[in-house]
């Protein structure tokens, strides 16, 4: 039996989503969590490996139950698989920082991450024009800078389509860095806070608080719009492009197909990191 978990998580107090020893991560607490209601030794396989600091109002995991596993969820007080959601959010307790939105059983051939077929994420950054308000802190980015914001949004928009992004990631030995933006674009909230939006069928790593930071390079002046298309066509990391802070970053919201194409869209993204 294979579940769907939707997640949501203040990343400032974990090292990040993947379990590592000794070490507070989203996929720590949520595997003990789980163990805890369901005993053994829980797996999540998520749609998108955050970093430490980074939010999540959208992730998506999937957990295959073992038998046993599957009994003490049929023998609890409600066995339809939606009910552990609020089971977990029991054991995790009062205004945790991470929490399990909904569960339900998976439909066939559903893979968190190998059936995703883009991620959309959003990056908040206060200026000098927006001023720093201190009860948003832990989620948006702060800058002295006063920035122009279409200037950035025209810098970003240039970005979108097939390329190969190794300029703004950072190296992993055997991964490629070849992605497609779908969108990435700037606007002002109501409060005046800049805020990226930037969807794209996946991402390398720290490819987005690159990109953003290349945007705000633009908007302070200190690169021209045209200049971050032809960083990323060099090829090459910059001390031009700096890699903004964690906590503007939240992954927003992942995109599947139609049940009936999930399976098919595991096995094409399999193949295509296999043979990357």
């Amino acid at each position: 039996m294979r579940l769907r978990l939707d997640i949501a998580y203040d990343g400032g107090g974990f090292r990040g989503w993947a379990r590592q020893p000794g070490l507070r991560t989203v996929q720590g607490t949520l595997e003990a969590a789980i163990a805890r209601i369901l005993g053994g030794d829980p797996h999540l396989v998520v749609a998108g490996r955050t970093d430490a600091g980074v939010h999540a109002r959208g992730q998506v995991a999937h957990l295959d139950l073992s038998e046993s596993q599957r009994d003490r969820l049929a023998r609890g007080r409600d066995p339809d698989p939606a009910a552990l959601a609020a089971r977990v959010r029991g054991v995790l307790g009062q205004y945790p920082d991470v929490t399990v939105i909904r569960t339900a059983a998976a439909p066939e051939g559903f893979d968190a991450r190998f059936s995703a077929v883009w991620r959309r994420y959003e990056y908040r950054l206060a200026d000098r024009a927006s001023g720093y308000d201190p009860l948003e802190r832990h989620r948006t980015t702060s800058t002295p800078a006063t920035l122009d914001v279409a200037a950035m949004d025209a810098a970003a928009r240039s970005l979108v389509g097939l390329h190969d992004f190794a300029a703004y990631c950072k190296p992993r030995e055997g991964a490629t860095t070849i992605r497609t933006l779908f969108e990435f674009d700037w606007r002002r909230d109501d409060d005046g806070i800049l805020v990226a939006n930037v969807k794209a069928d996946a991402f390398c790593h720290s490819m987005v608080r690159a990109l953003v930071g290349a945007c705000a390079a633009v908007g302070e002046g200190r690169l021209d719009p045209e200049d971050v298309a032809d960083i990323r066509d060099e090829g090459e990391r910059t001390s031009d492009v700096k890699v903004l802070a964690a906590r503007g970053l939240t992954l927003i919201e992942v995109g599947y197909p139609g049940d009936e194409l999930l399976a098919a869209r595991a096995e094409q993204t399999r193949a295509r990191r296999a043979a990357d």
